[in-house]
């Protein structure tokens, strides 16, 4: 069974070189930590967390919003454009308004939902989140310092960790039953299912 390398990942189109030489030690750690063992449980690991970080290169959630687009993306927080007026591309006070009062975050002023924003490669978000990874890994300074989850190795770590208690590796062969653990929906599922089948023939 081919090993996660850097060229390994380049070989199953998952990323560029330069990329690839940062995150493959990481990616290798976590799949090891967490057994993502077998070819297939490996190819769809990767697939879903290349499709969900951009090819391993976005690592911190992209909040960066139109008040067009946050009236359509979040509805029911900005039910019209002129209320998302005071929001308009500006990362942090959209993240402390769309995820205040969820995920274990306080409100809108306590300033948890954009500390604790989407990182990692398989997006970790919200103070619970972040209070649960940090615990089972033993690492307390993810509390204090969320950005690590934005380094590779703690971005490959908190995918791993989310396969791994999202039990994923009994479905891996399933790309409709993973996208939707991990979207919620089936959004990209033709870019995730191609990732998965490339990867497959280098991982097998």
């Amino acid at each position: 069974m081919t090993q996660i390398t850097a060229d390994s990942l380049v070989a199953a189109d998952l990323t560029d070189a330069a990329t690839a030489a940062k995150v493959s030690d990481s990616l290798a750690a976590a799949c090891e930590r967490f057994n993502i063992s077998e070819p297939q449980q490996i190819a769809m690991f990767l697939a879903q967390a290349a499709h969900e970080s951009g090819k391993f290169k976005a690592t911190s959630e992209n909040l960066n919003y139109s008040k067009e687009g946050l009236h359509g993306t979040w509805p029911k927080r900005f039910p019209t454009v002129a209320s998302a007026e005071p929001y308009h591309r500006q990362p942090e006070k959209i993240a402390n308004k769309v995820y205040a009062d969820r995920m274990g975050n306080g409100d809108e002023a306590s300033g948890e939902g954009f500390k604790y924003r989407g990182r990692g490669f398989i997006q970790l978000t919200g103070k619970s989140n972040y209070q649960s990874f940090s615990n089972d890994i033993g690492n307390p300074d993810i509390m204090d310092n969320p950005d690590l989850v934005a380094q590779p190795e703690y971005a490959a770590l908190s995918a791993a960790w989310f396969w791994h208690k999202n039990n994923l590796n009994a479905v891996a062969s399933d790309v409709t039953a993973v996208t939707k653990r991990i979207n919620g929906g089936t959004i990209g599922l033709a870019d995730r299912s191609a990732h998965y089948t490339k990867a497959l023939e280098v991982f097998a």
